[in-house]
Order: structure tokens, then C-alpha cells, then sequence
């Protein structure tokens, strides 16, 4: 029993020690440490050191995770956020490999996202809201195989979502609101197996609900739905029941018409319908009334028949970071 005891206590101290002589890769102390450079001193006050890793009584740098692999660390995680960082997207950023998580969020980084990015291929969680990013999305992004969130609302993008997203097979939360986005939602997003929440509000999108699901079996997970505040046409098809798993559809302040569909009262947890500032006209089914879970329908600014009613009081919805996070 002695000897079982002791032979643990060697184990462990073998590890400890091989963690504690394990060197950080060169690449990533190299990248870390360009990056200090173009940030700053006054934003990276924390990076003391050379070794973004720790080195010796130096702990790890502020916002940097990183990981043994083999005879070396490397860095796994950087999250810098809200420290209002200033100028172009950190190339170097796209030298950490290893990378899996990237959280740059509520800075003031501007410039287009390089499509080197598409070079961190264990990336599974990218946030870059808040920022001053601008020009395209590149179609790069859409060779992160892992990523399973993805986030860069509130910046300047422009042009149209790249339909390489849809190449995501872990992707569950897309958030693309508050851009300057064009042209149409591609419909091949629906294709997206593990997909909960898509927001594509706040842009300059133009379509219809019936192109964005014409691929059979379309969002068959999908929670959120959010589309408002945009240039959307048409009306809102019967087949958009199909998503049976809907609880939030938004659709506030767009251009559509027609009458609202009956088969859309029968997604059963549907707790949130927003159809306000539309052209829609014609009475509202009397089942959206009993639904057991509608807390809330928003029909104000269209040409509903008189005696329409809404349901519940408006707010708006907005995920906070802990729920990005689920």
C-alpha cells in the first residue's frame, strides 16, 4: 500500500514538473507578442512579461488561456474586450492557431476582419459586437468548422452574408444584427443542423420569408428567429410552421403583407410574435389568442381589421452575454 502511495505521489510530481519546465510555443510568443505591440501599452498594462504563457513567478497574461500540448503550452483562449482597443483587426491574432475561443467584443477595432482568420481552424467561439469593423464578412469564416458561436453584430459590415456560414456544421448562434448588410438571406443557413438563434435585424436585407426556407426540412432546431428592421417583402408562408421548435419570431418593421397564417398558431412553443410596422391586413385567428404559450404578439402600423388585438406588452428582446454563452 506503500509503495501504491508512493509511486502516486511521483506520478504527480512528474507532471507537475513537466507542466512546470513545458515552454510556450515560440509561434504564440511571437504572436502575442506583436500584438502587445500594435494594442498598446495603455490597454495591455496587465502583459507583464515576455511569456504570454507565464514565466517563472510572472503569471499567465490577463485575458490569455493557455494549454500544455505535448512538451509545450500554447494559447488556447484571448479575451480582451471592453478596453477600447483602437485600429485594424490584429493580424498576428490569426498566428494562434490552437486558438478555440476569441472574444474581442465592445472595443474600437476597425477595419475588415483579414481572411486569414479562416486559418484558426479550432475556433469555437468568435465574438467580435461592438466594434468598428467594416467591409465584407469574408467567406473564410465559413472554414472554422468548430465554431459553434458567432457574433459580429453592431459593427459597419457591408455587402451580403457570405453563404460559405452555412459550411458551420456546429454553428447555434448567429448574430449579424445592426450591420449594413445587402441582398438576400441565404436560404442555404437553413441547412445549418444545429442552429438555435439567428439574428439578422438592423441591416438593409431584402427577400422573402418563403426564399429563406425553401430548402426542404429547413431550421430544424431553430429557437429565434429575428428578421426585423429590414426591407423584407411578401407574406409570411404557412410552411414557416414547419419550424416547430420557433419560440421567438421577429418581424417588426419590414415591408410584408397578407394575412397571418393559422398553421403559424400551431408551433407549440411559440412565446413571442412581433409583426408590428408591416403591411399586414385581415383578422389575426382567434387560436393565437388560446395559445398556451403567446405571451406576447405586437400588431401595432398595420391594416388589421377593427377589433384586432395585441397580445401582451411590448418590449424589446435582447440576449444578454450569459446567454450567448449557453
Amino acid at each position: 500500500m506503500a509503495c501504491q502511495l508512493t509511486l502516486s505521489l511521483i506520478c504527480i510530481f512528474s507532471l507537475l514538473l513537466t507542466a512546470a519546465q513545458s515552454k510556450t510555443l515560440k509561434r504564440d510568443v511571437k504572436a502575442l507578442n506583436e500584438i502587445k505591440a500594435s494594442l498598446g501599452w495603455r490597454v495591455v498594462y496587465a502583459w507583464v512579461g515576455d511569456d504570454p504563457c507565464g514565466d517563472g513567478d510572472l503569471p499567465p497574461w490577463s485575458g490569455v488561456t493557455c494549454s500544455t500540448q505535448g512538451d509545450y503550452r500554447v494559447v488556447t483562449e484571448l479575451e480582451v474586450y471592453a478596453v477600447s482597443i483602437v485600429g485594424p483587426f490584429p493580424i498576428a491574432v490569426t498566428n494562434l492557431l490552437d486558438l478555440t475561443r476569441l472574444d474581442l467584443h465592445n472595443n474600437k477595432l476597425t477595419g475588415p476582419i483579414p481572411p486569414q482568420i479562416g486559418r484558426l481552424k479550432r475556433l469555437r467561439i468568435l465574438n467580435l459586437r461592438w466594434n468598428k469593423l467594416q467591409d465584407v464578412i469574408p467567406a473564410e469564416i465559413g472554414e472554422l468548422k468548430r465554431l459553434t458561436h458567432l457574433s459580429l453584430s453592431f459593427n459597419n459590415f457591408k455587402g451580403e452574408i457570405p453563404k460559405e456560414i452555412a459550411n458551420l456544421p456546429e454553428l447555434r448562434y448567429l448574430y449579424l444584427q445592426e450591420n449594413r448588410l445587402t441582398g438576400r438571406i441565404p436560404p442555404e443557413l437553413g441547412i445549418l443542423p444545429n442552429l438555435r438563434h439567428l439574428d439578422v435585424g438592423n441591416n438593409h436585407l431584402v427577400g422573402t420569408i418563403r426564399e429563406l426556407i425553401r430548402f426542404e426540412g429547413s431550421f430544424p432546431v431553430l429557437r429565434n428567429l429575428y428578421l426585423n428592421n429590414n426591407y423584407l417583402t411578401g407574406g409570411i408562408p404557412a410552411q414557416l410552421a414547419n419550424l416547430t421548435n420557433l419560440e421567438i419570431l421577429y418581424l417588426s418593421h419590414n415591408k410584408m403583407s397578407g394575412t397571418i397564417p393559422l398553421a403559424l398558431a400551431h408551433i407549440p412553443k411559440l412565446t413571442y410574435l412581433y409583426l408590428d410596422h408591416n403591411q399586414f391586413s385581415g383578422r389575426i385567428p382567434d387560436a393565437f389568442y388560446k395559445h398556451p404559450f403567446l405571451k406576447e404578439m405586437y400588431i401595432e402600423g398595420n391594416a388589421f381589421r377593427p377589433g384586432v388585438n395585441p397580445i401582451g406588452i411590448h418590449k424589446v428582446l435582447e440576449l444578454t452575454d450569459t446567454e450567448f454563452l449557453v
